[in-house]
């Protein structure tokens, strides 16, 4: 029933210096040495310190574990011979954007020529989730829908406290970052996908844009391919923190759909209600407290997890991700990645020590 819900993973490595711990640009000899090895799973990003990469098409949730493992190996090896550090955060905790270079592509001079600062600061490290639809109008629904678990599933990837040497008092830093480019945060609800495809062409003939990638919401149709990608999330400190968001986005999709398969909806939130649930999750993560609209009230954020967990779990046996799936009670526990940075600077009132940890959680159980 469920075998249309591929999952892709992408994700965005800060490269360091090792023995400062700043942000350094590899020259892309990172991307030119993984070529070798994983090929076009590697690329280069808008920054010259940011290495992206990128899983296969993956069946389950099982294969796109393996293979993020066997990205972040890859990566992390290659670098170290290279005489590099790699870490995952959604920010770096004191590099300043001012020193960092724009790597040498006529995209990224576009971006730059048109954005200026915007574009130029926006030193960020993101995660992004393609689960796979069985048509673009089945990827629409259930955008609509999802829309509203967005805030839920991001505030357990919060992992960016900290901003050129500064706790900054949120969370995720990096989506306030990311808040200076056009086209960002929740989407609106489209009533079809000729709807969609009608405002991405007017862009277009506007010259807003010049191809539907440049839309940057936190949860897209994609342009080309029957997927629906969610790209609210902070790249997450861990493997498992990933793959565990990464089954959550999955199984939240399934579970839209076989209530689709039986004639029922979810309702449809309005996206400035979402927003609000959005930002109390960009401030406080998990620690605070989300709205519930149904009832009308302000409910403790780990409570309503768990509901979105009971929500699910009709799908996540025939989906084969029940076991994957219960470690998100392991991140309630233990804190998101930005709890995590906040409890090493507690301790040590060290940046480079948060910058250590960080590096240090990046191959943790692959």
């Amino acid at each position: 029933m469920y075998n249309a819900f591929t999952v892709g993973i992408e994700e965005e490595y800060m490269v360091m210096d090792p023995v400062t711990r700043e942000l350094r640009s590899h020259e892309q000899k990172i991307v030119e040495h993984a070529h070798k090895v994983i090929r076009d799973q590697v690329k280069a990003e808008f920054h010259q310190a940011v290495v992206e990469v990128g899983t296969r098409v993956c069946n389950n949730i099982h294969d796109a574990r393996e293979d993020v493992a066997l990205l972040r190996k890859t990566i992390a090896q290659i670098a170290g011979d290279l005489g590099f550090s790699i870490g995952a955060s959604g920010t770096h905790p004191f590099s300043h954007w001012q020193q960092q270079l724009i790597t040498d592509n006529p995209r990224y001079f576009e971006i730059v020529n048109e954005m200026q600062d915007a574009a130029r600061s926006n030193l960020i490290f993101g995660l992004h989730v393609h689960v796979g639809m069985e048509s673009r109008d089945m990827a629409l629904h259930i955008a609509n829908s999802v829309r509203y678990f967005l805030p839920h599933i991001f505030a357990l990837s919060t992992n960016s406290p900290f901003w050129e040497g500064r706790n900054t008092g949120f969370k995720s830093f990096r989506t306030k970052v990311f808040d200076k480019f056009p086209r960002t945060g929740i989407p609106d609800y489209f009533s079809s996908i000729e709807e969609y495809d009608r405002y991405i062409q007017l862009l277009v003939k506007t010259n807003c844009i010049d191809n539907a990638k440049k839309v940057w919401w936190d949860l897209r149709v994609h342009p080309f391919f029957n997927t629906v990608e969610f790209r609210i999330c902070d790249v997450p400190l861990t493997l498992d923190d990933t793959i565990t968001i990464a089954g959550l986005f999955q199984a939240v999709c399934a579970k839209i759909y076989k209530l689709r398969m039986q004639n029922l909806n979810f309702i449809i939130y309005n996206r400035a209600l979402v927003n609000e649930n959005k930002w109390r999750a960009s401030r406080y993560g998990i620690e605070g407290n989300l709205i519930d609209f149904g009832k009308e009230m302000e409910v403790n954020a780990r409570a309503l997890i768990f509901e979105l967990l009971d929500f699910i779990d009709d799908v996540v046996d025939d989906l084969g991700s029940r076991e994957i799936l219960s470690a998100t009670a392991r991140i309630l526990e233990n804190g998101t990645g930005a709890d995590r940075q906040l409890k090493v600077y507690q301790d040590t009132q060290d940046l480079v020590a948060v910058t250590d940890f960080i590096q240090q959680q990046f191959l943790a159980n692959c």
